[in-house]
């Protein structure tokens, strides 16, 4: 089992839309964190060949999500830095790559500092007209996308990435669980 600091809550068993789709996304945030808990940099930066995928750039890329959502297309503003430097033609995959030069501290205060201005960026937008409020952004061309889809959207995100994290933490310690 892993050992962490940090405190798993469940989502809720029969709250409201809303309630539900935060509790999930929070508890989806939190395993992330516990994945990543008490791993040094080394580890942060170990791969599992074939894929160069870490749990380091699974940390920036989840900031990276959760900022391109809630900040450039939810409230359609331009990339913030680190973000807004960088050239993704260069390398489309930076967040990745670059996280694996950078400390367990850094990439950790980032990714919660996205999640902070993420929630306060929810919180805002839940109090002025729900989840079907719509991104000022549109999403590849199409149609906007509202409030509920973007969390949806995030849970999967996270769902998705939390199996690469289940596999990379048990390969760098033994580690296994929530």
């Amino acid at each position: 089992m892993i050992e962490s600091t940090t405190e798993l809550v469940d989502p809720p068993n029969a709250g409201n839309e809303v309630e539900t789709l935060i509790g999930f996304l929070d508890f989806q945030r939190d395993v992330l964190r516990r994945k990543t808990e008490g791993v040094s940099a080394d580890d942060l930066a170990r791969a599992l060949p074939p894929s160069a995928l870490t749990l380091g750039g699974l940390l920036k890329h989840l900031a990276l999500v959760e900022h391109m959502w809630f900040t450039e297309f939810f409230l359609g503003q331009e990339p913030s830095e680190p973000w807004a430097s960088v050239d993704w033609d260069a390398d489309h995959d930076w967040e990745f790559s670059s996280a694996a030069g950078e400390s367990p501290a850094y990439l950790r205060s980032l990714f919660d500092a996205q999640v902070a201005d993420s929630d306060r960026i929810m919180v805002e937008a839940l109090a002025r007209g729900g989840l079907d409020r719509l991104a000022i952004r549109a999403r590849r061309g199409e149609e906007q996308v509202n409030l509920r889809w973007i969390l949806v959207h995030l849970i999967e995100e996270y769902a998705r990435h939390l199996g690469h994290a289940d596999l990379l933490r048990e390969a760098i310690d033994g580690a296994v669980g929530d």
